[in-house]
C-alpha cells in the first residue's frame, strides 16, 4: 500500500510504501472489544466520599420496651436509624436518617474509587486491534518528510491546509457549546477529535490545535477515538519506518 508524501511547504513529492501492517484487514469487532477494556484504565478515578451519609448522630437501636425512655413502643414507626431534631418531655420529633431509604442517607451501593478496571487483553487481540486501527486509518493517510519538525506554527498550518484542501476544516480540533439539555448536566462542550500527527521516539513536535504523539506512546485510543476507524493521521518518514519494525 502506498501514501503520498509532502515537503514542509505541503506540496507533493509522490509516493512512500507503507508497512504491511497498514493493509491488514479491519476487525472492528476486536478493535472495539479493546477499546473499551483499555478505557477504564484511561478514565479519571471517582467514588463516594468515605462515610458520606453518615455524618449524623442517629442511632440505629430503637427499643420497643412498654414505658422505657426514648422507646418506640406504641408510636406506629419502624426500627430504621433515626436522629431527634426536638422533643417535649417524653414526646419526640424523630427523622429517618443513615439508611438510603432516608433524605440525606448513603448510597446502598456506592462506587469505589480504589476499584480495580484493569482488564486483560490477549496479545494476538491487541495487535490484531492495533493493525485494524492503522489500516482504517490508510486510505486518507498523509506522510511528512523530516522537515516538517523544523518549520513554525503558523508555516504548519498552510502545510496542512495545501495538503487537506476543503477538509481542513476537520482537521485542527474545535470546541463549541452543545445544543439541547446537556449544558445542564456536565457536558458544556463539544469537540471533535481533531487531527494525529504520529513522530519518531526521538523526534519533538509541539503544534498547537493537533494531537502529537510519538509511536513508542500510540494507543488505540489515539488511533481510533470512541473504537472506530476514519480519523485523520499524519505521519512522519521516520514513524512510519519505526511501525515497520514494530510490527513486522
Amino acid at each position: 500500500m502506498k501514501a503520498k508524501l509532502f515537503d514542509k511547504s505541503g506540496k507533493s513529492k509522490g509516493d512512500v510504501d507503507l508497512p504491511k501492517c497498514f493493509g491488514k484487514k479491519v476487525r472492528a469487532d476486536v478493535l472495539l472489544k479493546v477499546f473499551e477494556a483499555q478505557k477504564g484504565v484511561y478514565a479519571q478515578a471517582y467514588g463516594a466520599m468515605e462515610g458520606a451519609g453518615a455524618q449524623y448522630s442517629a442511632s440505629g437501636i430503637s427499643k420497643k420496651k412498654r414505658h422505657d425512655w426514648k422507646a418506640t413502643y406504641g408510636k406506629g414507626i419502624s426500627r430504621v436509624p433515626r436522629k431527634i431534631m426536638s422533643r417535649h418531655g417524653a414526646s419526640f420529633n424523630w427523622i429517618g436518617a443513615t439508611v438510603a431509604s432516608t433524605r440525606g442517607g448513603r448510597r446502598p451501593h456506592a462506587p469505589r474509587s480504589a476499584k480495580n478496571v484493569f482488564k486483560k487483553i490477549n496479545k494476538k487481540e491487541l495487535g490484531l486491534a492495533f493493525e485494524s486501527a492503522l489500516s482504517g486509518s490508510a486510505k486518507d493517510a498523509v506522510v511528512f518528510d523530516n522537515g516538517v519538525l523544523d518549520i513554525k506554527t503558523k508555516d504548519f498550518i498552510l502545510a496542512l491546509k495545501e495538503v487537506y484542501g476543503d477538509g481542513f476544516d476537520k482537521v485542527l480540533k474545535s470546541k463549541k457549546i452543545r445544543a439541547g439539555r446537556g449544558k445542564m448536566r456536565g457536558r458544556k462542550y463539544k469537540s471533535n477529535a481533531g487531527l494525529l500527527f504520529v513522530v519518531g521516539n526521538d523526534e519533538v513536535m509541539k503544534r498547537k490545535g493537533i494531537v502529537v504523539v510519538n509511536v513508542g506512546d500510540l494507543r488505540i485510543k489515539d488511533l481510533a477515538p470512541n473504537g472506530e476507524v476514519g480519523r485523520r493521521i499524519a505521519y512522519s518518514a521516520k514513524a512510519v519506518e519505526e511501525i515497520g519494525e514494530a510490527f513486522k
